[in-house]
């Protein structure tokens, strides 16, 4: 395996073993069947590839992965090709087999008395939250991609959304995992216990790990009592700053039922309102700032309804809101997402726009706003920056569109200058790079940058244990 000859050659033997165990429906060798495979959505990214694998089962997953460990034939494991940094998408190269988890789309369980679903790693996001509600269940969480989204995907991203701030990131909805190891043994931790001191947490070291480690291929998930009132407010407010110690009013008031508190900027609205049929300016007059909120009770009662408006009086009486709408059905409530998620499509209607998944302190959102706001308008003045995202968090979509009448391309070439300015105030205030979206191929060269020395080795000392030969996802998050 020197030379490209015997390379092409041990690849194709064991393409038709692979053939030989997942059928030839199981295996994409056509360069346009394959090409949804090899692009992700923004496509930033573009790769090439030998064939797409599409097991059906874990033990094809498991036979397709040793295979490919014999012949030293890297595997890049994909669920939805939701990715934003790359995670999932091949090198140019064409060395790497793409194995895609969406024929494994089976709901093994559901355990209403245990609060629990298990699933394989190709079930659509949506399909689990519709699954949980049949059951009389909630699966909280929820994203943007949720109708694409894979379940297996989200565990390797460790994905976050709009509930974060209530239910946690995945890591914090997964009690038990299976997943196939590098040399093709299957790892079965698919335990229902919310409680077992027997160990290290393995299941930990797969969550969030991209693919690198090991190919989730089923998990069980928690569920949560479905909630039973609900209430969506939006509200206007006159800085970042009010909007975080609004956030802290309202938990404290409501008994920490805060869902969802998602903040935008005036920018962000219009720029939905321009481009985005359907999307409407709910207040009478505009402000700098908005927050959109949603709180839920386990039980539909009154007084629920007069704590939450209780908490907005009071709010208003601070100066923290300057005005405010509580959805009356479910359809407004709908209504006032739908603005949450118009703002990401109509950044693309306005030219280039650099994208940054980031996160601080809450407490130091509003600082962080000011002083990266600060930092890219002297580093490219005229810019437009247009942040958004889940501040009950801390995570900032902090999005910069390029300044009226500029060369797209010219801008975007900036990218990675104009990142490191935002990145530089991240550092300062210890926050985080990469708040929901991973690392993938995007951010990888930052990791030595933002992990200490010490850091760095157990990162490295880790993937040399667990994929000692660098087949899983190569050049994803470890540079």
């Amino acid at each position: 395996m020197t030379s490209a000859a015997p390379l092409a050659a041990a690849t194709q033997a064991a393409l038709d073993q692979i053939r030989a165990i997942v059928g030839p429906s199981g295996i994409l060798t056509d360069a346009a069947d394959m090409a949804p495979y090899l692009s992700e959505w923004r496509g930033r990214f573009k790769g090439n590839s030998p064939a797409v694998v599409r097991p059906a089962n874990t033990a094809e997953v498991a036979a397709v992965v040793k295979i490919c460990a014999e012949a030293g034939i890297p595997v890049v494991p994909q669920g939805g090709n939701t990715s934003l940094v790359g995670g999932s998408i091949p090198y140019e190269e064409g060395r790497e087999i793409v194995l895609s988890l969406s024929r494994m789309n089976r709901i093994r369980e559901t355990d209403a008395l245990n609060y629990t679903m298990t699933v394989e790693a190709g079930v659509v996001l949506t399909t689990v939250q519709a699954a949980a509600a049949e059951a009389d269940r909630l699966f909280p969480l929820s994203l943007g991609a949720e109708g694409t989204a894979q379940i297996g995907g989200l565990i390797s991203t460790n994905a976050g959304g709009i509930n974060v701030l209530r239910y946690g990131n995945t890591r914090d909805l997964v009690l038990g995992l299976e997943v196939v190891l590098a040399d093709g043994r299957v790892w079965d931790g698919m335990r229902r216990l919310r409680k077992n001191n027997t160990g290290y947490d393995l299941k930990n070291l797969f969550i969030g790990a991209e693919g690198t480690l090991g190919i989730v291929t089923a998990a069980v998930l928690k569920l949560f009592p479905r909630p039973r009132q609900s209430i969506t407010a939006f509200v206007a407010v006159p800085s970042p700053a009010a909007a975080v110690e609004l956030l802290a009013r309202l938990r404290a008031a409501s008994g920490d039922a805060v869902s969802a508190f998602e903040l935008m900027s005036r920018r962000c609205l219009d720029f939905a309102l321009k481009h985005v049929a359907g999307t409407i300016d709910p207040l009478s007059e505009p402000s700098p700032w908005y927050v959109i909120t949603e709180l839920t009770a386990g039980t539909k009662t009154d007084s629920f309804q007069d704590t939450v408006e209780a908490a907005f009086a009071e709010a208003f009486e601070a100066e923290l809101a300057t005005d405010a709408t509580l959805a009356q059905s479910e359809s407004q409530a709908k209504q006032l997402w739908f603005i949450r998620e118009a703002i990401v499509e109509a950044q693309k209607f306005e030219g280039g726009s650099i994208k940054n998944d980031v996160s601080v302190p809450v407490s130091r959102v509003a600082e962080f706003i000011e002083r990266a706001e600060a930092a890219v308008e002297r580093a490219c003045p005229g810019i437009r920056p247009t942040p958004f995202g889940h501040v009950g968090d801390g995570n900032i979509h902090f999005n910069l569109s390029q300044p009226d009448g500029a060369d797209t391309k010219a801008y975007l070439d900036r990218w990675d200058e104009i990142c490191h300015v935002v990145n530089e105030v991240i550092f300062a205030l210890d926050g985080s790079i990469s708040a929901e979206h991973g690392v993938g191929r995007f951010k990888k060269d930052e990791m030595p940058v933002i992990k200490s020395p010490v850091e760095f080795d157990l990162l490295r000392a880790v993937k040399a244990t667990l994929d000692p030969h660098g087949l899983l996802n190569p050049g994803k998050m470890l540079p």
